[in-house]
Formats: structure tokens, sequence, C-alpha cells
């Protein structure tokens, strides 16, 4: 239970640093919603611009805007996934038969922990992207949704369709968590373990850094479709009837974008992705192994302690 915990506090501190960069892409990706590229008014011409554009029309509290969701969705799915990770590591679950670090072990646990996470971290997930994507009406992109904070977000979507509504697009949620978590957990404990057994980088600290630093790369490659996806199933609008205004479901979502927006439209904000989740990745992998460290540490104290 310990290690669950310990991945959960790994990621509220990682995102104290990384949400303003959350807020800029989320922007970015709504930006053009279903428009041929060239067709609409363009509100944020690249990062620096939009943040900019953040701060002089919402404030500097706008980078903010929805840290207390993603707060609670990164304890959340991290607890869960980077717990499942390390339970299955701790029991070789992770290894092959000649006891070195398998890459497929360590994507399978890492997409099955994400997968599990982002169902159960679902409702925080779709109240972030809501508040994130609120702005000034100059500069507002997407559908507008008019809450105060999350649990006034909370109470008017359980009032609009129920339980079930918190729950709505947990499904579109699964196929970018697993593969970003599968992709950043199997190449972070690969990374590792080869920078170790080359003796290329063997300083422990170091060593969690470097390999971060790589799996922060690879996931953003990895998750960009799916997050844009993810971003636009949670943000839409609903009818009468609890139904999106423009997508009926995931796949439904991936070929309008395909259709109207193309290959950019599916990697729209992938640079302001990259720079959130490569610092994302390095900060909150390092985290958790220093956490794990200290753990560790306490761990033999206390029986050194008990012995004595």
């Amino acid at each position: 239970m310990s290690d669950f915990i310990i991945g959960g506090l790994a990621s509220v501190g990682t995102i104290l640093f990384t949400n303003p960069l959350e807020v800029i892409k989320t922007r970015l990706q709504l930006q053009g919603e279903l428009a041929v590229r060239g067709t609409y008014d363009v509100r944020y011409r690249g990062i620096v611009h939009a943040f900019v554009t953040v701060i002089k029309n919402d404030g500097w509290t706008g980078l903010q805007k929805g840290l207390v969701p993603a707060m609670y969705f990164q304890f959340t799915i991290n607890s869960i996934r980077l717990g499942m990770y390390n339970a299955a590591v701790n029991r070789q679950w992770t290894r092959t038969k000649d006891g070195g670090e398998s890459f497929g072990l360590g994507l399978f646990w890492g997409a099955a922990g994400g997968a599990v996470g982002a169902y159960c971290a679902s409702p925080f997930l779709m109240i972030k992207t809501q508040l994130q994507s609120q702005a000034a009406k100059n500069v507002a992109v997407g559908y507008q949704h008019h809450h105060t904070g999350m649990f006034n977000a909370m109470k008017q979507i359980y009032l609009s369709g129920g339980l079930a509504a918190l729950w709505r697009g947990s499904i579109a949620s699964i196929p970018r968590a697993s593969i970003g978590s599968g992709a950043q957990i199997a190449t972070f404990g690969k990374t590792k373990s080869m920078l170790r057994e080359h003796n290329l980088v063997v300083q422990p600290t170091l060593n969690s850094m470097c390999a971060a630093f790589l799996a922060g790369c690879v996931v953003t490659l990895a998750i960009t479709p799916p997050d844009v996806i993810s971003t636009r199933l949670y943000n839409q609008g609903l009818d009468a009837n609890g139904k999106g205004l423009l997508y009926s479901g995931w796949w439904d979502c991936f070929f309008k974008i395909a259709q109207s927006e193309g290959l950019y439209g599916l990697y729209k904000g992938f640079w302001a992705s990259y720079l959130r989740f490569a610092p994302h990745s390095v900060l909150l992998l390092v985290f958790f192994d220093e956490l794990l460290a200290l753990k560790q540490k306490y761990q033999m104290r206390h029986k050194t302690v008990n012995k004595a």
C-alpha cells in the first residue's frame, strides 16, 4: 500500500510545476476544432504567445486553472499505475528468464496500471480539462463550460446526468493512459537497467533523471494523438439527451479530426505536450525513486533498531 501512496505523492509534487503547460496544451488542442487549417481565427500562436495571452486575459492565476482536479487526477492515476508497476517489479514479473529487465513486460504492467488508474481518475481529468478550457470570451477556444471550481463542476455534472455522467469519456481516456503509461514506464525501467549495465550512468539519482528524460521524449510521441482525442471528448458540449454535440466516441473523434484537420490536428499542442511531459516525466519518476529510497532507508533503520 505504501508504494501506491508514494506514487501518488510523487505526482502531486510534480503537477505544481507542470500545470501551466497543461493549460497551454489544452488551449492549443482545442483551437480550430474540426476546422481546416488556415480557416479559423488563431487565438494562440505558439507556446510563448499562449503564455502571454493567458496572463494578459486571465491573469497569472489563469496558468494554474484546473490545478485542484489535476492534483486529484495525478494522485489517483499515479498511485495506481506506479504502485502496480513497482509491485510487479518487486515480484520480478517484469524480468526475463535470464533475469534481465523486459521491455515488453514493463510495457504490459505500465499499460495495465495506466488503464486501471485512468478509469478510476476519469472524473478529475474531465473536470480539469473543462476548467482549463474556460477563458475570456475574446480568447476562448472549444466549448465553454461554466464551472466555478472542482466541486461546483462535480455538482453540475452530477445533476445533469447522474453518477454515470462523471465517468463520461472514461473509456476514451484508457487508450491515452495505457499508451502513455506503458511507453513511459517500460522505457524508464529498461533505460535505467541499460545505463547501469554498461556503466554509463550509475549514480542513482542521475541514472533516474537520464532514464526519465528519455521516457518523457518517448511518451510525448506516443501520447499526443490520444491526448488530443481525450481533450476533445471531455470538453465537448452535450445535447438535451446527454449526447456529445460533436463526437459520439473515440473512433468517431479520431476520424473527424483526421478528415478535417489532418495529421496536424492529431498532433496539435505537441511542443507544449513535450515541454509538459518531458519535465513531468523526469520529476515524477525521480520523485518516485527518491521516495522509494527513503522508504527503504527507513525500513532498514527500523530493522536495525529492532535487532538492537
